[in-house]
């Protein structure tokens, strides 16, 4: 059985990290190499960078934190943000990222997820969904540009189309859940698991050590991200696997 990941989530704006509820409400949480160090001997299996800000001085800023990064942990890390092209893919790439998380750019132009796995290959190209329950249609729906607009197309419908294009991973925020800290969406994260064949990292909702053990179970998820639980020590990588562990979870343990 393949282990399960944990992989803490460093929203960059400005070169600082933040994090926030829903999206929004965004407050301070620390420099993100010092962190990545942190979470790095901390025995994190991968990280996450999302470049919030985005703009082309953030994308900037982000550059100099991936290479100050890469220089600096010796785990994989994701970054995504603000990457529109194979040139952006490239210049992040080259930083010393492990792999791209492309969002509202692969939904304007899903052949920017075949242009990645064909260049990089499908390993480097991380697709992340945003989605969020409509209760009218009675399905989870894709929005972009950071929750804000959504896409007429359901998670579901988004997540198999990702993976024929060549994503080697799903990154599934559940907008509802985000920042909440009330249980990842267990019913979103195994809908989506069960039906591609790629691994899917939940996202959106921890709120204690307690909260990953049902998303592998139930959800199904390969992987489960957490920000400010991790960012605020509400508790810790190891406490979380130890949890796992106690369950019968295979985690990369002991930490090393």
């Amino acid at each position: 059985m393949l282990t399960k990941r944990i992989i803490p989530c460093l929203d960059v704006k400005d070169g600082r990290v933040v994090k926030g509820v829903q999206f929004q409400g965004l407050r301070d949480a620390g420099d993100p190499v010092e962190l990545a160090r942190f979470y790095d001997q901390e025995g994190a299996d991968e990280l996450v960078f999302l470049d919030i800000s985005a703009s082309h001085e953030g994308r900037q800023t982000m550059v100099d934190v991936v290479e100050k990064t890469a220089a600096t942990i010796s785990i994989p890390f994701t970054v995504g943000g603000g990457i529109n092209s194979l040139e952006d893919m490239k210049r992040i790439l080259r930083a010393g990222a492990d792999k791209v998380s492309v969002n509202t750019a692969a939904l304007n132009d899903p052949s920017l997820i075949k242009a990645g796995a064909d260049f990089f290959g499908s390993q480097c190209i991380v697709v992340a969904i945003d989605a969020k329950w409509d209760e009218q249609a009675g399905d989870w729906y894709v929005y972009t540009h950071g929750g804000r607009n959504r896409v007429d197309k359901t998670a579901l419908e988004w997540a198999k189309q990702a993976e024929q294009l060549g994503a080697g991973e799903i990154l599934l925020t559940s907008m509802d859940a985000d920042g909440e800290k009330t249980g990842f969406n267990i019913a979103l994260t195994k809908q989506i698991s069960e039906n591609v064949g790629i691994p899917v990292i939940a996202s959106g909702g921890a709120g204690s050590k307690e909260h990953f053990y049902p998303v592998f179970s139930e959800g199904k998820a390969d992987a489960a991200l957490a920000a400010s639980i991790f960012h605020f020590k509400e508790t810790t990588v190891a406490a979380v696997k130890e949890a796992l562990q106690h369950r019968g979870v295979e985690v990369r343990w002991p930490l090393t």
